[in-house]
């Protein structure tokens, strides 16, 4: 009797060719100034309507249009040029199964968010990066010269992450105009500390495409809800991939409140700009080497240290993100900023630990 070959199912090739991203989430306690979010907590307005969701509510399947047509009024867009997703993932997931094909290329500027190049990666289109230079500014010209007919979505996280820095608005148009049969996706993940957006611009250029998130600002990441703003031709394809359930009950009961306390949203942001401001002269007077920053973190090089001083930040009780293997960022730390006063905290941790790192003005 012949041996016994053993038959598994197995996934798709491109499936197994997918690099694994794990965020360093883990035990969080100290301040939490590591992933960008909001530091001191949603609106007050928000768990009061978590407080009065019934239990009936929660057995229904949730309804995402009539949201979708709050958030499009706030937004100032037509309520069929809008998607309420599980999170800008979800966004940027169902943007590359809708449009992306073998033979189609994804161009995107690095430094930039990991997961660009993982949803992208499930696809059997081409990821093509243009690496930004030691100062970090958007590669506008290097950019421009890597489309080809074959470039169907550019992504501009803007502003963009790790690095805080900006594309310009004409520079956006310029390529908008110049790569008409590709779309191009404007991440304006932390729109609310630059002030910004291309949203008004999306009927003159159709090929435009925003995303947005309430995880940043609003306070709302555990929540898990994004938007995908698009021409109406578009959406009817990201609708047809989009799953109708995706955006849970809690966030369509949480999210019309959060939208209508502009007072608290101003308040906050404007704290974090203070408080930005404040910390990038501490790290100025401590002869740190930092990009300026539109968003609610900066970027610091600590050069060889920079496990060391994470990990000792960490023993201070503040939480730090190391992305030393972020493109061209080695020795890097990304540091989010919250209030003034949680900054000061951070301010003094950080003296502290460049103290203990440096040997006779030298970082060890």
């Amino acid at each position: 009797m012949g041996e016994i070959v053993k038959l598994r199912p197995e996934p798709r090739a491109r499936v197994r060719s997918i690099t694994e991203y794990h965020p360093p989430l883990g035990s969080r306690d100290g301040m939490r100034l590591d992933f960008n979010e909001n530091t001191i907590g949603c609106s007050p307005a928000v768990l009061e309507v978590l407080g009065g969701i019934s239990a009936g509510a929660l057995t229904r399947y949730p309804e995402r249009e009539p949201v979708e047509a709050l958030v499009a009024g706030h937004l100032g867009v037509a309520a069929e040029c809008i998607a309420l997703t599980n999170g800008v993932d979800e966004a940027i997931h169902v943007l590359f199964e809708a449009f992306l094909d073998a033979g189609d290329e994804l161009l995107l500027p690095v430094p930039t968010y990991a997961m660009y190049q993982v949803y992208a990666s499930m696809t059997d289109a081409r990821t093509l990066t243009v690496q930004a230079g030691s100062d970090f500014r958007f590669p506008f010209e290097q950019l421009i010269a890597a489309i080809t007919p074959r470039t169907k979505i550019v992504v501009i996280a803007n502003p963009n992450s790790p690095t805080g820095s900006t594309a310009s608005m004409a520079q956006i148009v310029a390529m908008a105009e110049h790569a008409p049969r590709a779309l191009i996706l404007v991440d304006e993940a932390y729109f609310h500390f630059h002030g910004e957006s291309v949203m008004g611009l999306m009927e003159r250029l159709p090929n435009l495409m925003v995303a947005r998130t309430f995880s940043k600002a609003f306070g709302l990441a555990g929540l898990r809800v994004g938007a995908l703003i698009a021409a109406a031709e578009h959406m009817r394809w990201i609708r047809r991939v989009l799953s109708p359930y995706s955006v849970n009950q809690m966030a369509l009961s949480c999210l019309p409140a959060a939208i209508r306390d502009t007072a608290y949203l101003n308040w906050y942001v404007q704290e974090v700009l203070a408080a930005r401001e404040e910390f990038q002269a501490a790290l100025d007077a401590a002869g740190m080497v930092r990009w300026p920053s539109r968003a609610n973190f900066v970027l610091v090089r600590i050069g060889a240290a920079h496990a060391e001083f994470v990990r000792r930040m960490n023993a201070h009780g503040v939480m730090v993100r190391d992305r030393s293997s972020d493109p061209g960022c080695d020795g890097c730390v990304r540091i989010t900023m919250g209030t003034r006063e949680q900054m000061r905290i951070a301010e003094n941790a950080l003296k502290q630990v460049l103290a203990d790192l440096r040997v006779g003005g030298v970082m060890v």
